[in-house]
């Protein structure tokens, strides 16, 4: 008998404060977005799983399918995204041995409603999603796969702003906050028009040494002040003291010292330095100078934030 589909969504993410340091305890700000990621799936008498991805526009991206002889074995493909989801289902099957093993046949298809090359969590919603389907521990999935230290997985399955820190030998502290700020109408997300690879990301901050209390405490002080912050210009002047405390600790100028010097406004990388989304505070509506740079996609904070409570 052929059960009915199973579908699940997770959403993307956005890391706000404390990047590269959420790795070494400090508290992170992150929100989840309005956009994500579904998965479904459906069975068949095919003995096999047959796996389709969707792109924003309703394009298939992807698509390949898997014999349960390739799961228990190595894997002979040369296309790495097989491969990868290969290596994702054997470590579901790690941490639930009775995953997969009727051998029941499979149609899969994702759906993501944002541009892969965004950031927004391509990799960590489709992992929280298996870990739904699989019923294990999407933590323990995540650092079985990807790495990281979980911020998005805890976005993936919260629907309001959270602050997020990891603790030794115990599961990170996950908590809801009321981050939804009087002056949101001046926040906007600008894509840099370039993907950032936020393991090579992590890579580079640990070749760097373990940071200390003082910075994780000073961090720790904005993320809070940040997430109650009252004012445009508070929230600015936290922005800024961000930036510059990140940028001693990896070595590396701010972005808006190198891209974006005469902006009349703040503008805080987010996630590993480099790629994907900033985020913009401005007195007036900054789309024009944006364009005129060459960055078209300016989202205000409203279309990306997702946040029902």
């Amino acid at each position: 008998m052929i059960n009915k589909p199973e579908t699940y969504r997770s959403n993307g993410k956005l890391l706000l404060t404390a990047e590269y340091a959420v790795l070494d305890g400090a508290k992170a700000l992150a929100i989840p977005t309005k956009y994500g990621q579904s998965l479904v799936i459906e069975e068949n008498d095919s003995n096999r799983i047959d796996w389709k991805s969707f792109n924003e526009l309703g394009d298939v991206w992807f698509e390949c399918s898997i014999t349960f002889d390739e799961i228990e074995k190595k894997s002979d493909s040369n296309n790495d995204v097989k491969n990868r989801l290969i290596q994702i289902l054997k470590a579901t099957q790690h941490l639930n041995p009775e995953f997969l093993t009727s051998k029941q046949g499979y149609t899969i298809t994702t759906h993501q409603d944002f541009n892969r090359l965004w950031g927004l969590g391509t990799s960590s919603t489709l992992i929280n999603n298996i870990a739904n389907w699989a019923r294990v521990d999407a933590y323990q999935l995540l650092e079985q796969t990807f790495g990281g230290s979980g911020y998005d997985i805890a976005c993936a399955e919260n629907d309001t702003p959270i602050t997020f820190q990891l603790k030794l030998e115990q599961n990170p502290s996950v908590k809801p906050v009321t981050f939804k700020p009087k002056f949101k109408n001046h926040l906007y997300f600008v894509y840099l028009n370039q993907k950032q690879n936020s393991r090579d990301g992590i890579l580079a901050y640990k070749t760097l040494g373990k940071i200390s209390s003082n910075i994780i405490n000073k961090i720790n002080s904005i993320t809070e002040a940040m997430s109650v912050c009252k004012s445009l210009s508070d929230f600015e002047v936290l922005v800024e003291m961000h930036e510059l405390i990140i940028a001693n600790l990896i070595q590396q100028d701010p972005i808006k010292t190198r891209l974006f010097i005469d902006f009349k406004g703040s503008v805080k990388s987010l996630g590993a330095w480099g790629g994907d989304f900033v985020l913009v505070a401005s007195g007036t509506n900054p789309t024009d100078y944006f364009n005129a740079k060459g960055f078209d996609t300016v989202l205000p904070y409203s279309d990306m934030v997702l946040n029902k409570g």
